[in-house]
């Protein structure tokens, strides 16, 4: 029988970002993945500039938002035909939303249909948790894994309940837990963070983009161009300032955007008063905040 694999610590702080090409174990799967998971694309030939930069983990689903996902099944489709062995350098990740148990393994099935020489599902995920009914698919899911259907080696879930993530993320019951962290919704950082003790699951962080306000609208809001401006990097920035977090499920829609989320991660991570500032932002832009009390939060802080 094969050791228990060592639980990690959840880390204080980092010392830098997670680069690209580097790479993590999912616990005792075999399988190494980029601290970047790849996700909705708009043009599919962001995802052999995405492979190129380093990232070798994707994110596609089986069911809910299907059309959105049209262009990483292209971009797969052409990264695959390089060759053979491109597919054992990359992770597959796919993700399933339905919830009554019957219909929990077909939706995969046709995802494999879908995309040539993609042959196999690296991780299942279970999409969209909540507590009251994740355990069932839970253990559905673990069956499937048990028995090596489709190919998985590792389980994961997508969670929009954070107290199940707790329990989840404590009981190393996944390989991965993705977890909804941003300045729109950033609660993670006082009721799930600080208390995930050590564990082998992964936690990576998804939906990290909203919040962002484009300059003209910002600038509606009497956010004048010599106040900070955040752009769209510095959200996955925001993220990642939470040591807890491994990595990021991301959104980059053209091959641009790989290169500028590159740049970004060389940058300086963002401290206290930064992270408020951008959770200030995203309650003007919502209209739960004056930008007078925005402007005296500030004043306070300096």
């Amino acid at each position: 029988m094969s050791p228990e694999p060592a639980k990690r610590p959840r880390p204080v702080r980092r010392a830098a970002f997670p680069q690209m090409t580097d790479r993590l174990p999912l616990g005792q799967t075999g399988l190494a993945i980029s601290p970047f998971c790849l996700g909705w694309v708009q043009d599919p030939d962001t995802i052999q500039a995405a492979f190129d930069a380093g990232i070798n983990f994707f994110f596609i689903t089986t069911d809910m938002h299907w059309p959105a996902y049209e262009g990483i099944r292209r971009g797969l489709t052409k990264l695959l035909a390089r060759g053979s062995a491109v597919r054992d350098q990359i992770v597959i990740a796919a993700v399933s939303y339905v919830t009554q148990p019957d219909f929990t393994y077909m939706p995969f099935v046709e995802l494999l249909d879908s995309v040539p020489r993609l042959e196999r599902i690296d991780v299942l995920v279970i999409g969209g948790a909540y507590g009251h009914e994740y355990p069932v698919r839970r253990d559905i899911y673990r069956e499937n894994l048990q028995r090596g259907e489709l190919g998985a080696r590792a389980l994961a879930t997508t969670f929009h309940d954070r107290a199940a993530a707790v329990d989840a993320i404590n009981g190393a019951e996944l390989d991965i837990a993705f977890v909804r962290c941003n300045p729109v919704h950033p609660g993670a950082r006082s009721d799930l963070y600080p208390r995930l003790r050590p564990s082998t699951t992964r936690v990576f962080n998804f939906n990290s983009m909203i919040g962002y306000t484009k300059p003209a609208a910002l600038t509606k809001l009497g956010i004048t161009a010599d106040h900070w401006r955040p752009r769209p990097t510095d959200y996955y920035r925001f993220a990642l300032s939470q040591p807890v977090v491994d990595g990021l499920l991301c959104s980059l829609h053209h091959p641009r955007e790989v290169t500028a989320l590159a740049r970004a991660l060389n940058q300086p991570q963002l401290d206290a008063q930064e992270q408020r500032y951008m959770i200030d932002l995203a309650k003007l832009a919502g209209g739960t905040m004056r930008l007078a009390e925005a402007s005296a939060r500030r004043a306070r802080q300096a």
